[in-house]
């Protein structure tokens, strides 16, 4: 086993830290000490929290943090934050709001950038997730960037989705809008002192309601399984049915409500555990994983293969010597020959 992966697996902080840099930078042994830890990995619970910029993600993570530690819990976060398209750098400031937890050994708070990367997450999160379940953690946060509607990548990395809104940031069609907020196990309707909470309230209650009706009229309920599963979302009385995706009222800075939430968030890892709809919702996660994995691998071994094919491809289809699908089809054929056949 390689040394540091061993030094994560006996709870090295500073060994632990050094290996989320070297995975976040993909360089180094990054690859072989991820091996090597996979095998203790499995018993973390991943939380994904997600929602529009401004609902209060941050300060309801602090305290979800505060909530398992009195629980007993190692609790891990991974923190990310939007990468300017323009200067490469990113603030990384989500942490600044869980610095009460700095002290605690058993709090590991990491924060990472996009990168470029689209739909909220990093292209290292998934395996930053996996040196956390290694390191010990109990429960892994994970704090997207906080996009919008299309944010769904987390459904990919996460056990359970938390989606948080708040009121006054849309109105009632915004709640019903695709996206986000069908891949939701559990809304968190935040600041809700505010005016416009019980507003809010009836607009998710009528997407929910919606979602079934879909269901009920025979068409396609994809929220809840990554786009790979259609298992509905109707209202049911049986442990074994689907999940109905609940709603609980927080005001993050006063600490009301979260105790509750955290209830609802146990159900629903109950739910994923113990049912054979949960079971298949964790199998389907894990293969559309795989797919992303096995796509950022070939693109990985594509570029490094072509090289200069690619950067002239570049330049013919720039002086309209050719079209960029036809270029694209010959880099395929290119990488396919360049590639080691098997006897």
């Amino acid at each position: 086993m390689h040394p540091l992966a061993q030094k994560v697996i006996d709870r090295d902080t500073r060994a632990t830290a050094r290996v989320c840099r070297l995975v976040d930078d993909r360089v180094g042994d990054h690859a072989t000490i991820l091996k090597d830890l996979f095998p203790h990995t499995g018993r973390a619970w991943t939380l994904g929290i997600t929602g529009n910029p401004g609902a209060g993600k941050s300060t309801l993570t602090d305290r979800l943090i505060a909530a398992y530690r009195a629980q007993g819990k190692r609790v891990a976060v991974v923190a990310i934050d939007p990468t300017s398209p323009f200067t490469g750098g990113a603030i990384l400031g989500d942490r600044i709001r869980m610095q009460d937890h700095f002290s605690d050994p058993d709090v590991f708070i990491r924060s990472l950038a996009t990168r470029g990367a689209l739909g909220g997450l990093s292209r290292s999160a998934t395996d930053i997730v996996r040196v956390f379940d290694a390191w010990g953690a109990d429960v892994v946060l994970v704090e997207t960037v906080g996009v919008g509607q299309d944010e769904l990548e987390i459904t990919r990395t996460a056990h359970t989705t938390l989606v948080v809104v708040a009121p006054g940031m849309g109105d009632d069609v915004q709640a019903i809008k695709a996206g986000i907020f069908e891949c939701a196990d559990v809304f968190a309707v935040n600041k809700a002192d505010r005016d416009g909470a019980d507003g809010t309230m009836r607009d998710l209650e009528l997407m929910i309601a919606l979602g079934g009706e879909v269901t009920r009229s025979g068409g396609h309920s994809l929220g809840h399984a990554a786009g790979s599963l259609d298992l509905g979302r109707q209202e049911v009385s049986h442990a074994e049915g689907p999940w109905l995706p609940v709603i609980q009222r927080t005001v993050s800075t006063r600490n009301q409500g979260v105790a509750d939430l955290v209830v609802q968030l146990d159900r629903h890892r109950v739910w994923m555990s113990d049912t054979a709809l949960g079971r298949q919702r964790r199998e389907a996660r894990l293969r559309d994983a795989m797919h992303v994995q096995l796509r950022d691998a070939l693109v990985d071994a594509a570029l490094v293969t072509l090289g200069p094919s690619l950067d002239e491809a570049v330049r013919a289809v720039s002086r309209r010597e050719i079209d960029p699908y036809t270029a694209s089809e010959r880099l395929i054929e290119a990488f396919r020959s360049a590639s080691p056949t098997r006897a």
